[in-house]
Formats: structure tokens, sequence, C-alpha cells
């Protein structure tokens, strides 16, 4: 299946472009926010700040919502999943706004929230096979709250927030599946196989 991610120019994506391939995608690395608007099926990484990523996809934003809305399957990883919303209290700028709401800082003493978490996720497809409550790695100091809408799995750091969301065939995780070991691998190729019958 083909992939196209997007770079955002901050950070390291090898390690989720290789597990996405172990799961038997073919990825094609977008250095350009105007290139994803061509794709089949999206990932949005999980490195970068809200406002550095806002900003790069602002000016395709709305032609972006509209393809989401309208069934383009996309896994979002971390600051991924949070520029679905609509703002953060990490940055300036607006989000994708598919899903309604704001991303807060964690309410935890020590940040930022690095390592494993447990994450009830309650049967949702894109767990499919993994046990409700296996850990997942996280590394970040923002999330959406655990009550919005699309929220299908939370964890607890200080208080709950929002491990996963999904939006038609859309799926955001807060929590990086690709450092995640065996469940997090499960849930890249649960990812892909759902991508595929879209």
């Amino acid at each position: 299946m083909p992939v196209t991610m997007l770079d955002y120019g901050v950070g390291n994506i090898h390690s989720l472009k290789k597990a996405l391939e172990a799961a038997g995608a073919q990825v094609e690395v977008a250095a350009e926010a105007r290139d994803i608007l061509k794709a089949t099926a999206l990932v949005l990484p999980g490195v970068g700040a809200f406002g550095k990523v806002a900003s790069m996809i602002a000016p395709i934003r709305d032609e972006l919502r509209a393809k989401l809305d309208g069934g383009l399957p996309a896994l979002c990883v971390c600051i991924g999943m949070q520029i679905l919303f609509e703002s953060s209290e990490e940055g300036d700028g607006r989000g994708i706004g598919l899903l309604p709401g704001l991303v807060r800082r964690l309410r935890h003493e020590r940040l930022p929230h690095i390592g494993w978490n447990g994450v009830k996720h309650g049967g949702a497809a894109l767990f499919d096979g993994v046990a409700d409550g296996v850990s997942f790695y996280f590394v970040h100091s923002f999330a959406p709250s655990s009550c919005g809408d699309g929220v299908t799995a939370t964890a607890d750091y200080g208080g709950a927030f929002a491990a996963a969301v999904e939006f038609k065939n859309v799926w955001g995780t807060q929590f990086h599946p690709e450092k995640s070991s065996d469940a997090g691998g499960l849930l890249i190729r649960n990812w892909v196989r759902l991508a595929e019958k879209t």
C-alpha cells in the first residue's frame, strides 16, 4: 500500500518509516506540505512542535481537512494527532480542526512525560488484538482532553488524557507505536489493514 509521510523538518522519522514498511506499506516521504494532498494514505509523524507544524500546513489546511473529512485514510502520531484539533496551549497557530477542542499541557509536576504508560482502549478497531491496558511509549508534554469527541483510548499522567482518537478513516495516537515494541508493531499493521480497506 502506498503511503505518504510528511517530514516536518524537525526530527528523525526513520523509525516510523521502517515500522510502516515492515507492516507492508510503501512509504514516500514528502518535504513539502502540498505534496500530501496527492496521497492515497497519509501519515503525520510524531516529531515537532504545534506552532511549527501548524505553520507548515497553514497554506493547505482547508484542503487537507476536506480530504480527511472525505475519507482519506491517515495515521497521526503524537504531534500529528494534536494537529487534528483546533489549537494548543503549546504555541500559536490553528490546527486542522477535524476534532473539536484544545490541546493542553499535562497536569503533572514532571514534564515531559517520557516512558511507558498503560492505555485503556476498550476494543477500538486500531487496537485489534492488543490487550486493554497494555503499555505504549510516550514522549510529550501536551495532549488533548480525555473527554473530547472521537477519543477511543486514554492514559493517565497527572490526570487522564486522550491516548488515541478516531474520525472516519483518520486514526491518531498520542504515543509512539513505532517505539512500542510488539504492541506498537501490531497497531501499525492494524492501521495498514484498515487503510487498505478504504
